[in-house]
């Protein structure tokens, strides 16, 4: 039997050997799921994250909860889960949090698998062992290190506070469990970025979300309710470029697309406030309020400052409604 990942196994010097731990390594990675989710074409992020989303899931509750990157399945109708022994249960979306990038997805037949305790990544330090595991066992699994704990700025308009980032990079680390010295979740991945090695050479590498994200929102996520307020939203790419931000693209049908901002536009100032980079930008924007706040901005372009106020909106007000089975 097989899973979505067959083909893009960890390379087996880089596999964790289940002596080296004092958990039970296999009922760990049995807690493991491929996750597939079908998008429709006409949904607001068909073009963005296209329609077909593979990626993985954790089972973190006994019946049939599965925590997974929010990505793979926003606007997703539907998902279908794989246990490592290639039997496939279809599932769908529960609840999608916004500010974690978290998501859940319930089984909709029994997955009859282990729950991964959720842990805390609050003391994990650089240079800790850790295990990067998605589904199919120990052949989709790393054993690696925390590389590094950052803030990280994504150009989507999201910001973690305390990002984990990790090596060696996973083949398919969408939502993989980072799992800790205890065999307990800390992390679920997120990305992979480009790294440098000791000689300066790029290598890949991987940032995950802590898991300690979860509790406080997992009651309001599992009963499909926003678990926060709704940030103010632009719809602006942006990045940071010689201690600029930098708008280098354009959401449609977000309120910057119809205030006419434009990629190559700097933003200078928010609500008067100077900002250099991306985490400056983000936090002085959502400090004026809710979505629906009036945001000001001081944009420069082609060498001509000026200033604009744009009504910001909550993001998911443009995604297709979810539908419960």
């Amino acid at each position: 039997m097989t899973t979505p990942f067959e083909g893009h196994e960890v390379e087996a010097r880089l596999r964790p050997s289940a002596d080296a731990y004092r958990f039970d390594l296999d009922l760990a990675l049995a807690s493991m799921v491929a996750l597939e989710a079908q998008v429709p074409p006409d949904a607001y992020t068909a073009d963005i994250l296209g329609t077909e989303r593979v990626g993985n899931g954790v089972v973190v509750g006994p019946g049939g909860l599965v925590l997974t990157m929010a990505y793979l399945i926003t606007e997703a109708e539907e998902v279908v889960l794989t246990r490592n022994d290639g039997r496939r249960v279809p599932a769908h979306v529960l609840g999608l949090d916004a500010r974690s990038g978290l998501g859940l997805v319930q089984a909709l037949e029994p997955l009859d698998l282990p729950v991964m305790t959720i842990g805390s990544a609050k003391r994990l330090e650089t240079g800790d062992a850790i295990i990067a595991a998605g589904a199919g066992g120990r052949a989709h699994a790393v054993a690696g290190k925390v590389l590094a704990r950052m803030p990280f700025a994504g150009y989507w308009e999201y910001l973690l506070d305390d990002a984990i980032i990790a090596g060696p990079a996973h083949p398919h680390w969408s939502g993989a469990a980072l799992i800790g010295p205890k065999g307990d979740l800390v992390g679920l991945g997120s990305l992979t970025l480009e790294g440098r090695d000791q000689n300066g050479d790029a290598r890949p590498i991987n940032m995950f979300v802590p898991a300690e994200l979860l509790p406080p929102i997992l009651h309001d996520l599992a009963r499909g309710q926003a678990p926060h307020p709704p940030r103010p939203w632009l719809g602006v790419f942006a990045q940071e470029m010689e201690n600029h931000v930098v708008i280098v693209g354009i959401s449609p049908k977000g309120p910057a697309a119809r205030a006419e901002l434009k990629a190559g536009d700097l933003i200078l100032a928010v609500d008067g406030q100077p900002v250099s980079d991306l985490a400056e930008f983000y936090e002085a924007m959502w400090s004026l309020g809710d979505a629906g706040v009036g945001v000001p901005l001081k944009i420069l372009r082609e060498g001509d400052a000026f200033e604009v106020e744009i009504r910001s909106m909550d993001r998911a007000s443009l995604l297709k409604k979810r539908r419960l089975n």
